[in-house]
């Protein structure tokens, strides 16, 4: 039976370390870092229209011309010349400016399930061509496995990581990501790292300064989350995460948060649930 509808989700990621390289004339960073999912995410519906329009369905704090959500799918439609369009509707769980990629990870399904519901058969690496253009996490979202990263988002290398588990809190604020890449104060000079120098451990965010700055709370909210372990931030965002060997031990640790930070204990996937679609 052909598809018309699809429900599908938008799992978080984090980066278990990020270093900034340098600068590129265009204005786009070069980066490593370390990037894993979490089994915790968004909620994306997605119904075939006929009509060629896409339309956004319910209510939501970001503008319509400024959803990512929305800006992918009129960029396939485009760029695919599809007649056809699509109705979104979604569920945020994610927060937003928090450094999980919740919008690139929106943006990323968006693209795998109109490609599947316009029956486009597009590869997984013309995909992630479009997926660039859009932001530097979604191609590490369509890819579909724990990445190591370079350059502006775009070289991804496989990468095991051992699942653990994650205490994710955030102060309960969010900041900019292009404020913080704009931030005269970064640094912007990191030596390259070669991937065998890692082991899927905790390491430096050198963006982490910069959001401390702007926000202080993010730097309180490491120094609760050290008591149990190497914290650490996770990518231009404000959320913080420490890692646990059991699912207990990260409870223990939730049961004795402040209550004025929010969060989740997810743990880490070394596969996208959508990697099989491409």
């Amino acid at each position: 039976m052909y598809t018309t509808t699809l429900s599908l989700p938008a799992p978080a990621k984090i980066n278990l370390f990020l270093h900034v390289l340098g600068q590129r004339e265009d204005g786009y960073h070069l980066l490593q870092s370390l990037m894993t999912y979490l089994d915790f995410n968004d909620e994306i519906s997605l119904t075939l229209r006929q009509d060629g329009q896409i339309k956004r369905v319910g209510e939501y704090s970001v503008n319509e011309e400024h959803d990512l959500v929305i800006k992918a799918a009129r960029l396939l439609q485009q760029q695919a010349s599809v007649a056809a369009g699509v109705e979104i509707s979604y569920k945020k769980r994610i927060p937003m400016g928090a450094g999980l990629g919740g919008g690139s990870s929106d943006a990323a399904t968006v693209l795998i399930g109109l490609n599947k519901l316009w029956d486009l058969k597009a590869s997984r690496r013309e995909l992630e061509e479009v997926g660039l253009t859009l932001g530097a996490d979604v191609p590490f979202f369509i890819r579909g496995e724990s990445s190591f990263m370079e350059g502006i988002g775009e070289i991804l290398h496989p990468f095991h990581v051992t699942p653990r588990w994650f205490l994710v809190l955030n102060p309960g604020m969010g900041v900019s990501t292009a404020e913080v890449f704009r931030d005269p104060q970064l640094t912007r000079d990191a030596q390259p790292v070669k991937m065998s120098d890692f082991s899927g451990i905790v390491g430096r965010n050198d963006l982490r300064p910069v959001v401390i700055r702007h926000i202080p709370e993010v730097g309180q909210l490491l120094e609760w989350l050290s008591k149990w372990g190497e914290a650490q931030m996770s990518g231009s965002g404000t959320s913080c995460f420490v890692a646990f060997d059991s699912e207990q031990a990260a409870y223990q640790a939730w049961t004795t948060k402040p209550k004025h930070y929010t969060g989740f204990i997810a743990r880490s996937m070394d596969y996208h649930p959508l990697r099989e679609w491409l």
